[in-house]
């Protein structure tokens, strides 16, 4: 029988998101017996041809189907577009349908995370909107507790509806430790929670 894991999917065109995710999968296997299972998603091509090759040339590999299907848990992240998730990441959620009729996603914990270029720049928004398709699929919606002192500290990024950071206009500030430790936790609770729930199926 395969390990149970969280999934944690991403798109990040900058790399930010992507370092946000490697914090998350860390705190995700802090949990004994839980794995941290990192994907991302290509661009969307502007044109009807496909433009991304079949394997990223370097980071994640691409999510599929039963990556997501089969998950124990979801941890979901984009830069801030707006005020909502990036278009590659919202192309592959538009895909789910037949996951959705599966109700495989059912009962189990979803999280997000975001990176944007300013502090008021949409992070909470895109945190609640990134969640709404996956409560459609039955998932259980996780924040992070003010028990994580980093909320109380933290003077960038991190907030109770998911973790965050703040980026800069040239996309450089590197991930405070505050950040890191919402990252951390986030995955951690996520990992804690799949597991309870995966106990008592």
């Amino acid at each position: 029988m395969d390990s149970p894991y969280v999934l944690v999917l991403y798109y990040s065109r900058y790399g930010a998101t992507e370092k946000m995710a490697q914090l998350l999968a860390r705190g995700i296997e802090q949990v004994a017996g839980m794995e941290a299972k990192v994907r991302t998603v290509p661009s969307v091509s502007a044109n009807s041809e496909a433009t991304e090759p079949e394997v990223p040339i370097e980071g994640a590999i691409y999510c599929s189907e039963e990556d997501l299907k089969n998950c124990s848990g979801l941890i979901i992240g984009s830069p801030t577009r707006f005020g909502n998730m990036a278009a590659a990441l919202k192309y592959f959620l538009d895909g789910t349908g037949a996951i959705w009729a599966s109700g495989s996603l059912i009962d189990k914990p979803v999280a997000t995370f975001t990176s944007t270029s300013s502090l008021h720049g949409g992070q909470e928004t895109t945190l609640l909107t990134m969640a709404i398709p996956l409560i459609h699929h039955g998932m259980v919606f996780c924040g992070i507790p003010y028990s994580e002192a980093a909320l109380y500290t933290t003077t960038t990024g991190g907030t109770p509806y998911g973790a965050s950071h703040l980026a800069g206009t040239k996309g450089n500030n590197p991930i405070s430790d505050d950040e890191a430790a919402l990252c951390a936790a986030l995955g951690k609770r996520v990992g804690t929670i799949a597991q309870k729930l995966a106990r008592t199926s």
